[in-house]
């Protein structure tokens, strides 16, 4: 591969996923260095005075300031995009940066905002929150429920927003429907794929307009660093994004997007790999924990109201799912029994880890929000990691057993 290859689109449009994951995007040095350099650098500067106003001006191709590019995150930017199927990707700080700026960048005081009730806790608090703080209207309405979508509708709605899956319930929206709906009344659709990666769901092939991540998740999968993504077209970026990214800095830090650029390179591996294991642990649990009264939720497996919509539209159906065991005291008696498994709020690790929702990631809600979301007392969610599925067995089974299940 040649310095500049990764960033050709014509040579890396006829390249599969995986080596998009694994080379798209690199851009060498003269010194030909074959991981990717980590340009730790705030600035640039220039040959000349000429050089820098056209950089400014927009009128010519170059680093200006690393609030606005670098190097480093640059290459980020171009494997995310290549791996989604965009046009453009711009990096950002965190999941729930790429998420405020995705919704922020577009929306004014007047606009109205239809969003899925299942999402993660601060997901619904910029629903719910922030967007009215700033006279921005906004409707929560069940997302598998297609009329609902369409009946929330008014001339001033600008936006959909919604995750596939949600989190923690694993609720499954309509890609083709609602992104279909929402292009025939002018809405744009703001997609949370962090559940999925888009090496498991592309929700642009199905018309979304932007696809926003946490790439602290599957991307990085490995729980080393925060950071965040949004993919959208070419002119959305430029001209609706950038002038809010550029003026508040809700900016990706070089090491950060270096380290996101590794967890890239065994993406597809890794995550088909745990969306296997969460299956088969899904199957071994399930059977146990209806006999005890509660309920499994999880895309992969006929029970989910929305199982074949889910194989529809995803490669596979991912490495989380939850289960509800009926109260509080059985959800914390499980994961105090936990040997093997970690207890941690975080999602797309290799190594697995549990939750328990109510109490964490979605704490800040009201108790009327989660009971609507169907985060109960009793719900747990896993992730499902690299390890033998076996030793995920016997650590889930004395668990379940410790609870009384």
């Amino acid at each position: 591969m040649k310095k500049t290859t990764g960033m050709d689109r014509a040579a890396t449009a006829r390249w599969r996923p995986a080596t998009r994951a694994l080379r798209g995007g690199t851009w060498r040095s003269e010194h030909g260095e074959t991981s990717e350099a980590l340009f730790l650098t705030s600035g640039y500067t220039y040959d000349d005075a000429q050089t820098v106003a056209d950089r400014f001006a927009g009128e010519a191709v170059g680093m200006t300031y690393s609030r606005l590019q670098n190097p480093t995150v640059a290459m980020l930017e171009e494997r995310i995009a290549l791996i989604e199927g965009a046009e453009a990707c711009r990096a950002q700080a965190s999941g729930m940066a790429a998420m405020t700026a995705a919704l922020l960048c577009q929306l004014s005081a007047g606009d109205h905002v239809v969003a899925a009730r299942a999402a993660f806790g601060s997901c619904r608090w910029l629903v719910d929150t922030l967007l009215p703080r700033f006279g921005i209207a906004t409707t929560v309405i069940d997302s598998a429920d297609n009329a609902a979508w369409e009946a929330a509708i008014r001339p001033e709605t600008k936006v959909f927003f919604f995750e596939t899956p949600a989190n923690p319930t694993l609720d499954i929206v309509d890609l083709a429907y609602v992104c279909g709906l929402a292009k025939a009344h002018g809405i744009t659709t703001v997609v949370d794929n962090a559940f999925a990666s888009p090496v498991l769901q592309r929700p642009m092939e199905f018309g979304a307009d932007v696809v926003a991540y946490s790439a602290t998740k599957l991307m990085d999968g490995q729980g080393r660093v925060l950071a965040g993504a949004i993919c959208a077209s070419r002119q959305w970026i430029d001209e609706v994004l950038m002038p809010f990214q550029r003026n508040t800095g809700p900016t990706l830090s070089a090491f950060n997007a270096w380290v996101v650029m590794k967890g890239l390179e065994t993406l597809p591996l890794r995550a088909f790999e745990q969306s296997r294991s969460a299956v088969a642990l899904g199957e071994f649990l399930e059977p146990r924990v209806t006999k005890a009264g509660g309920h499994l939720l999880h895309p992969g497996l006929p029970s989910h109201p929305r199982h074949n919509l889910a194989l529809a539209q995803m490669d596979a159906t991912g490495p989380i799912f939850a289960f509800d065991v009926g109260s509080r005291a059985r959800a914390f008696a499980i994961l105090d029994a936990l040997q093997l498994i970690d207890i941690s709020n975080n999602i797309g690790d290799a190594r697995s880890l549990m939750c328990h929702p109510a109490s964490t990631t979605h704490a800040g809600l009201t108790e009327e929000a989660r009971a609507e979301m169907g985060v109960t007392e009793g719900l747990l969610r896993i992730n499902v990691g690299l390890e033998d599925v076996d030793d995920l067995f016997e650590d889930m089974d004395q668990a379940l057993a410790a609870a009384g299940i």
